[in-house]
């Protein structure tokens, strides 16, 4: 049974030991920004390594090279001549749920299907993810699909103000004139102009498949929030909203509003940008409230139809019938009780953490997950700062038809 000591994420850092058979996590660090927080995890770090005998197989952490908890993997490892194994980040947050079963006594066999919805991890391909379907079995994993791509205007700043993802769905949907005019009240005219140039020109706007992203616009696109105070913020607000619709204009099931534009799939990606489009025609006008709450609610509805039924056909691709929730956008109690729905609806068995959290806090328990799936399989690649995690070369590749309503 490998030991395996892993050092989290960067926000809500938490490390945690895998020793034999169980899972002994550090006490919350907090996000590492700043110097108390990374002198705490590697302090942690010590008093686990300790715990362990100072005898491990191996360092598990984040993807991302510049993390101060993957800079501590790697010098430790190098100190005690011990592999540095990278774990995906969304890659970790399905580990989390396969963690928490194995340590329960009920393993699970064979291959999964992960949905994986949070704010950003960097991608096996350097870029932003957010938004993803996985196919995991044990130490074999592979992307098979995503929520359709948005601009990220700004960078980093694109996530602190979802005006910027709102102008970015505008320009995606070929409305980048309505940018300005939308915008200038809440952030100026020049400030709106200039980010309509930015899209335009394709400046600084890395793509982004992050559901968080995809809530910014949505919250943006009804007027709801602009400029975030604390992280959630919009995607708060527009949950809030969204519980506001009357039950009585509920479909039973969860089932998105027949009446207004689905999500749709194109191979393996999930389009909201239909459903976004009816947002912004809507969020002006005040005499329009009930209506509003009814979009906000349908956001949230496509959203989960979209991904079930691109998991359900990643799925049966594979003949597997497990699908796992996490990230923390399943924080979302309207989005979570949706998704579940939905993918029971179709057949699926769910699993989604319980005694851990659907967030990057429990991270280190799934890369720890991971790193010993590689070890035990004898997939070792040192000190690589990429994945190397092999799949399965007899699976083709996933097949999706032409584009076509999630309903």
């Amino acid at each position: 049974m490998p030991r395996v000591l892993a050092t989290g994420a960067y926000l809500k850092n938490a490390a945690g030991l895998w020793l034999d058979g169980a899972w002994l996590p550090s006490p919350d660090h907090g996000d590492l920004v700043t110097p108390q927080a990374c002198r705490a995890l590697e302090d942690s770090l010590e008093r686990l390594l300790a715990r362990a005998g100072h005898h491990l197989d191996g360092l598990a952490h984040d993807l991302h090279p510049d993390f101060h908890s993957t800079r501590l993997a790697q010098a430790l490892a190098e100190r005690l001549g011990l592999p540095a194994l990278s774990v995906q980040h969304h890659l970790a947050h399905v580990g989390v749920v396969l963690a928490e079963q194995a340590l329960a006594g009920t393993p699970v066999e064979g291959p999964v299907i992960g949905i994986v919805l949070d704010g950003y991890g960097r991608g096996a391909d350097g870029g932003a993810w957010g938004g993803e379907l996985l196919w995991v079995d044990g130490p074999h994993w592979l992307r098979v699909g995503h929520l359709a791509h948005l601009a990220l205007p700004g960078g980093d700043r694109a996530a602190r103000e979802p005006w910027r993802m709102a102008s970015a769905a505008l320009h995606a949907l070929g409305r980048a004139d309505e940018i300005t005019r939308r915008h200038a009240g809440a952030v100026g005219i020049e400030r709106a102009h200039g980010l309509r140039a930015m899209l335009e020109r394709g400046l600084n706007c890395p793509p982004t498949s992050s559901a968080g992203r995809w809530f910014d616009a949505a919250a943006a696109a009804l007027g709801l929030c602009w400029q975030q105070q604390h992280e959630a913020e919009a995607a708060q607000a527009l949950e809030a909203l969204a519980t506001q619709h009357d039950d009585d204009g509920r479909l039973t099931g969860f089932e998105p509003d027949p009446r207004l534009a689905p999500a749709t799939l194109r191979d393996g990606r999930i389009d909201l940008g239909p459903v976004v489009a009816e947002l912004f025609d809507a969020w002006s006008d005040a005499t329009q409230a009930p209506q509003r709450a009814r979009l906000a609610h349908h956001f949230h509805l496509a959203m989960a139809d979209g991904l079930a039924q691109a998991a359900a056909r990643a799925a049966a691709q594979d003949g597997c019938d497990t699908v796992v929730l996490a990230g923390g956008c399943l924080f979302n109690r309207l989005l979570s009780q949706a998704l579940h729905a939905r993918l029971s609806l179709l057949g699926l068995r769910v699993l989604r953490p319980v005694a851990h959290s659907c967030g990057d806090a429990a991270l280190a328990l799934g890369q720890a997950w991971i790193a010993r799936q590689r070890l035990a399989a004898g997939m070792t690649q040192g000190h690589a700062a990429t994945p190397s995690l092999p799949v399965r070369s007899a699976r083709p590749s996933p097949r999706f038809p032409e584009p076509q309503p999630c309903a």
